[in-house]
């Protein structure tokens, strides 16, 4: 903020007139809420050097600023640390300097910006997208937005899970019990036709593991030798040995479970840029781990399994190819890493959006594409995160306990409708626009609670209290810019020179105090990869104008810059909303 660098200097010059001194740098901090103030100079770091205590130090300090700048209204001194009063004139010039930026907060992309490639979602195609996928791509879709917001390219992107074992259960059972069932003859989305036979398989393999068990026979015998898992093992070996039949019969389905996702993934709003299959990829870190043998980063053992030895890093050995020369997890990643860098040979970095439980495998992902050589390396990041957890417990997708991501959207939406219809204020509108903005309050309400939640912490999710119109909720910050849209019409809005000797409220200040707040947020966001910092400064926001709005008349104001000045500061505000909830993902309403 310019008037950070104007008391900076300020203090610069104090310091090298009486002590001779100069400060690599000047720490500056919010003042606390219990001391009357704006900005905070910390005195420790000068208190050595200048052989002084800290309150003659500030009131000396004090004291100069009031004298020497017009930033400075006044001070008081609370241990170490001076507080400062900036002057009125100041918050009401930073404002205008707000006003004037329409991208404020946000920095430009062009050419020649640092390319950065997100990878979310990443489903399996055995299973429609459930709750969890929800939080994977609400983090992936809003981390990619923030660095767009930060001035980097970004290519937002997947790995489809497109093979093994798990897909040729959906198949087996398909086969089974299909009788030809497809999506159109069902009336089912892709997506959870297949995964309807998933759930349909680990039943009958139950039911048969269960009957070999009355044989006599052990449960880890019995599960080897179902029926249906040797005809799932036996399906994977034909898709491997490129069955023709097999393969036609995988492509189908895999078809109509894309057709499901991108169902699903329009519904959220989400989007992405290029796709990467297992299918395609499996096999391509075999190159890259040949490379590591030649170079002696990687070690064979006598069975001829290929294996990477990292305990001098404190992790352990970890497999790169098995004895039969088939890939693991691990070749994967490196062959789709290497495959990626390929199509953007200009990428700085890529950010993997995937649950904690793969936090070890992503730490040796990372260690061994460093040990390679490669210089992307060292800008890689796993966007982890926690589980989300329902009042009745853990989702299981064979057992059919999930909470499918569409019937999820059509709930918020329906209790978006019902709790808006309560409130009873949108008569007039249409039906289609009503339907469409009952949408928008569900979307958002489910976005905001779980993007309001630190990534690494588990969430419970609870869709009535996510669509509350009080409290840190999407419509709550939702309904605070249909507010202020209703008041701007009122107004007939329109930007004007604002009076910079107007005198400020304090609500007035601690509006803007917000406002000012807004670039360094998207910066934090940017750096730590986490959209809670961006919910939760919205809400800080949106109470701090809520504050203003309901104890000082904007219309009602008698002067007319007055009025003026607080019709362009709501409207900063609304802007600011909007902005922070499209790095989100949320669409906010004109009107609720």
């Amino acid at each position: 903020m310019h008037y950070e660098a104007i008391i900076s200097e300020a203090l610069q010059d104090f310091f090298e007139d009486r002590y001779a001194l100069r400060f690599e740098k000047i720490e500056f901090q919010s003042t606390r809420k219990e001391f009357e103030g704006d900005l905070t100079v910390v005195l420790f770091p000068f208190l050595k050097t200048t052989r002084t205590a800290p309150a003659d130090l500030g009131q000396d300090v004090g004291e100069y600023l009031v004298k020497e700048t017009t930033v400075v209204e006044s001070f008081n001194v609370v241990k170490g640390f001076l507080n400062l009063v900036l002057s009125d004139q100041i918050y009401i010039k930073a404002l205008a300097e707000a006003l004037a930026d329409p991208t404020y907060g946000h920095k430009a992309v062009t050419a020649e910006s640092p390319l950065t490639l997100v990878e979310y979602s990443s489903p399996n195609t055995n299973k429609p997208l459930h709750l969890g996928h929800i939080r994977n791509n609400l983090l992936g879709d809003s981390v990619a937005n923030i660095l767009a917001a930060n001035g980097n390219r970004v290519v937002r992107t997947q790995i489809i899970n497109d093979r093994g074992i798990h897909i040729c259960k959906s198949m087996v059972a398909w086969l089974r019990f299909g009788n030809g069932e497809t999506p159109m003859s069902s009336g089912l989305k892709g997506d959870q036709l297949v995964g309807k036979y998933y759930v349909l398989f680990d039943k009958a393999y139950k039911e048969e593991v269960a009957a070999l068990e009355a044989k006599g026979i052990t449960k880890k015998q019995a599960e080897k030798e179902a029926p249906l898992m040797q005809a799932a093992q036996e399906m994977l070996i034909k898709w491997e040995s490129k069955d023709n039949e097999i393969r036609t019969l995988w492509k189908q389905m895999n078809t109509w479970v894309y057709d499901g996702f991108e169902a699903t993934y329009k519904k959220l709003g989400i989007r992405f840029d290029s796709y990467y299959y297992e299918s395609n990829t499996y096999l391509l870190g075999k190159d890259i781990v040949g490379e590591g043998l030649k170079k002696g980063l990687f070690y064979s053992k006598p069975d001829g399994s290929v294996w990477v030895d990292l305990t001098a890093e404190g992790l352990d050995e970890k497999l790169l190819l098995r004895a039969d020369g088939t890939s693991v997890y691990m070749t994967q990643d490196l062959g789709t890493a290497s495959v990626r860098v390929e199509d953007h040979p200009d990428i700085t970095g890529m950010v993997y959006t995937v649950g904690n439980e793969q936090d070890y495998h992503f730490k040796v992902l990372f260690l061994i594409l460093k040990k390679l050589g490669y210089p992307w390396a060292k800008r890689l990041y796993h966007l982890s995160y926690g589980m989300v957890d329902l009042p009745s417990g853990k989702m299981k997708s064979r057992e059919g306990t999930v909470v499918d991501a569409d019937d999820l959207i059509l709930q918020m939406k329906a209790t978006a409708q019902s709790i808006s219809e309560s409130v009873g204020k949108l008569d007039g509108l249409s039906e289609t626009k009503r339907d469409a903005l009952y949408h928008i309050i569900g979307l958002g309400a489910l976005k905001y609670f779980i993007l309001k939640v630190d990534p690494k912490k588990r969430i419970l999710f609870d869709p009535e209290a996510s669509v509350d119109f009080n409290g840190n909720t999407g419509p709550f910050i939702q309904y605070t810019h249909a507010r202020i849209q209703t008041l701007l019409l009122k107004a007939e809005f329109q930007k004007h020179d604002l009076n910079t000797q107007l005198t400020l409220d304090q609500k007035e200040k601690a509006v803007i105090q917000q406002i000012l707040l807004y670039p360094e947020v998207v910066r934090m966001a940017g750096q730590h990869y986490n959209p809670a910092i961006i919910a939760n400064y919205l809400y800080d926001l949106v109470r701090s104008f809520n504050t203003f709005y309901q104890n000082i008349s904007v219309l009602g104001a008698e002067d007319g810059h007055v009025r003026a000045f607080r019709i362009q500061l709501s409207a900063k505000v609304a802007a600011i909303i909007s902005s922070g909830a499209a790095l989100l993902g949320m669409q906010v309403p004109d009107r609720m």
